[in-house]
């Protein structure tokens, strides 16, 4: 069986396009944002206030937990999710250190494009 490409690339560049893709929808930004109005977790008030229905939403927030960025019990029907704010700032570490790395390669090579 052919190894997956991921394997081609670093730890870090792997985590990066993860987090990436986990907040590459419009939809899960909502989600984190009314999240972060609450500041505690929410419970089906997430469903209420998007445009979508309670599936798709559930397919949002099972990718935001998966990375770890959301965190959430569920108690029945009734789920409860808030943002894991270590993990969110890891990850938005990781990314900011990465940007100020090729700034910095750009400050190097200090070449123009197009």
């Amino acid at each position: 069986m052919a190894s997956p490409k991921t394997d081609q690339f670093t730890k870090e560049e792997n985590e990066i396009a993860s987090f990436a893709k986990a907040i590459s929808h419009p939809a899960r930004i909502a989600i984190l944002n009314k999240l972060a109005e609450k500041n505690m977790c929410v419970c089906g008030e997430i469903v209420e206030v998007l445009p979508l229905s309670q599936s798709t939403v559930s397919q949002h927030l099972k990718e935001l937990k998966e990375q770890g960025i959301i965190q959430g019990t569920i108690d029945g029907p009734k789920s409860c999710y808030c943002i894991n704010w270590k993990v969110l700032s890891s990850k938005l570490e990781l990314l900011n250190n990465y940007t100020n790395t090729l700034k910095s390669l750009n400050k190097k090579i200090n070449s123009q494009c197009c």
